[in-house]
């Protein structure tokens, strides 16, 4: 059976730390995981735009020093959070392995995306804050770098924090592997559910939910299927269905469709990207 017991948890920009933070500490303290918290700098040479003919090197250099020390103010910030949040909820601070939920600071400079994706491949589980708008582009490429190229699952935590995790866990199943891998990604959190639901638009004949739901059994969970007929806003009514029901996480296959498809025409892994407000635990 799967097992959860290193977490890397992406803390960015400050405005998110603190629902990220609160978020990778529940996850922590509910599977007894040791929890690295990674914040990567932004290198001041690559956050400079390219510049043209007419810009002398005193500008240059200023450019380069702001970038700088707004890095710096930004590391500072999320540390802050950081130690503000370990301080209250009595986390240990260890790198070394040992029973019982711990925590470490890291902090990294270099391009998010490329940083996340490769130290991403040596944990069990990522997590990593929704993107607030498609518009947000530095932070879905971020998200998309993660769960495309980590080989890992993430959990993507919403803007605020949840009171609760894994009590009421809701699968949306598409039969896809992708929605397969998340479930084996999801077991230590669907193992201690109270209420595990499988919602399904039912779209064709090789996506029977009731056939997870028999799986599931063998490994001692009891899960309830929920079918609707598919619409044009498949994202909309599943999410709408989950709220409904009262999950407080959700677990999915990400980008059944290419994601060139999703970009373009949009999708249920799109949507959920954008507007979850509940923890999304997500596989490609």
């Amino acid at each position: 059976m799967t097992t959860i017991k290193t977490i890397l948890a992406s803390l960015g920009e400050p405005e998110s730390a603190a629902a990220t933070l609160a978020l990778a500490l529940k996850t922590a303290e509910k599977l007894q995981a040791h929890l690295d918290v990674l914040h990567v700098r932004i290198d001041a040479a690559s956050a400079v735009p390219l510049v043209g003919e007419g810009m002398s090197g005193a500008m240059i250099e200023e450019m380069l020093t702001l970038a700088e020390n707004q890095a710096a103010e930004r590391a500072k910030k999320v540390s802050a959070i950081f130690d503000a949040a370990i301080k209250a909820a009595g986390i240990r601070l260890t790198t070394e392995p040992s029973p019982g939920a711990s925590a470490h600071w890291r902090e990294e400079t270099g391009r998010e995306e490329e940083v996340l994706a490769t130290a991403g491949r040596l944990s069990d589980l990522l997590i990593m804050p929704r993107p607030v708008s498609d518009r947000d582009n530095s932070s879905l490429m971020s998200v998309n770098a993660a769960l495309m190229e980590s080989g890992r699952p993430m959990l993507l935590a919403p803007p605020a924090a949840p009171e609760t995790l894994g009590r009421h866990v809701a699968i949306l199943w598409n039969g896809s592997a992708e929605a397969a891998r998340a479930v084996a990604a999801a077991m230590p959190f669907l193992t201690r559910a109270e209420t595990v639901s499988v919602f399904s638009a039912r779209e064709s004949d090789a996506m029977v939910p009731e056939e997870l739901a028999s799986f599931l059994a063998w490994h001692g969970i009891k899960a309830r299927v929920q079918t609707f007929p598919p619409a044009a806003q498949v994202g909309n009514g599943l999410l709408a269905e989950v709220q409904s029901a009262g999950a407080d996480m959700v677990v999915m296959g990400a980008y059944t469709h290419s994601r060139l498809r999703q970009l373009i025409l949009g999708g249920v892994t799109r949507h959920v990207l954008q507007t979850a407000t509940i923890p999304v635990l997500l596989s490609h």
